[in-house]
């Protein structure tokens, strides 16, 4: 039996108090990266932070040299969405495990790791209430993604509903860093080039429906400030590939997309599938990184090339 509207509002009341009870880190300017780190250190050291075991190969199509990660076994993640499918359905950021608690970055927003990563110190910036994944992406988070992007270089993204790619129901985006400090290097995304020129509004489109702008660089700016632009340019870019709000980009999304952004740029993609093939896609696809199960899955993913594989799932007009 589904459980009353009630019900579930005291379930979810009862799961906030418990976050609320939890240790609170309070945000510090300035310290984010180092926060990163020594939680990561502590995730791994107690089983909190489960990285996915892959394997690395690449696949050039179309000038582009995807970095595609092959799973080395069936992951934990796999059988993490094995085992919850034989129990009620559990949101996994209310209550968020302590040990992957980073800190806080704002009085609606929280720092989680992400406990399945295939990068180091991948993050999470969750809402700290019960809010759906579907909803659109609001001024109070883009100051929490302003925030985290102030502090730590990296790509951002959000996956706008299931068709997107998202996993778990409650709003989160997430954040992979450029650099990955257990290597000490730094991390690229092999379609970055091919974004900013396109952002930069010189040289052919996107092989895939896309709507992308280049971002003015406020370094110096408050957060909330940049905030506002960043939620205007959002706007902006979700009305170029057609999708409107009637309530003004309040309550739920009327149609699946992905979001990307980084301090340079932000682009907004389309969603009409989340796989192809079996081959499931989500924002990280269109900045040039994508996953595959096994090798049969890659050997697929070779004989029709990720950029079909892209323009399959978003909707280009050959691939309706």
């Amino acid at each position: 039996m589904r459980p009353s509207a009630t019900a579930a509002g005291a379930v979810w009341d009862i799961a906030r108090r418990k976050s609320v009870m939890a240790r609170q880190v309070p945000w510090e300017a300035g310290s984010l990266w180092q926060k990163l780190k020594a939680q990561s250190a502590h995730g791994l050291a107690v089983g909190a932070l489960q990285s996915i075991e892959t394997d690395i190969t690449y696949v050039e199509d179309r000038g582009v040299r995807f970095r595609v990660y092959v799973l080395a076994n069936l992951s934990r993640k796999e059988k993490a969405r094995k085992q919850q499918g034989k129990t009620a359905p559990k949101n996994p950021f209310l209550p968020y495990e302590d040990d992957l608690y980073v800190c806080d970055v704002s009085s609606t927003h929280l720092c989680l790791l992400n406990k399945f990563n295939v990068v180091d110190h991948h993050f999470l910036i969750v809402t700290r209430e019960y809010e759906p994944q579907e909803n659109w992406l609001t001024l109070t988070d883009f100051e929490a993604l302003a925030k985290c992007l102030r502090e730590v270089d990296g790509l951002a993204f959000f996956n706008g509903g299931e068709v997107a790619g998202a996993s778990q129901p409650h709003k989160h985006m997430q954040v992979v860093p450029r650099t990955s400090s257990r290597q000490e290097k730094a991390i690229d995304f092999p379609m970055e080039a091919q974004l900013i020129t396109a952002a930069s509004g010189h040289g052919s489109q996107l092989p895939f429906p896309s709507a992308i702008s280049s971002l003015k660089n406020t370094p110096e700016a408050k957060a909330l400030e940049s905030a506002g632009y960043l939620q205007k340019t959002y706007h902006q870019l979700l009305s170029s590939v057609g999708i409107e709000s009637d309530s003004g980009y309040r309550y739920g999304q009327t149609a699946a997309y992905n979001f990307l952004c980084t301090r340079q740029w932000m682009m907004i993609v389309p969603r009409i599938r989340e796989k192809h093939e079996q081959i499931s896609v989500n924002s990280l696809g269109f900045a040039g990184t994508l996953l595959v199960k096994d090798r049969e899955q890659l050997a697929q993913l070779q004989s029709f090339g990720p950029m079909q594989l892209l323009q399959f799932v978003s909707g280009s007009p050959a691939h309706r």
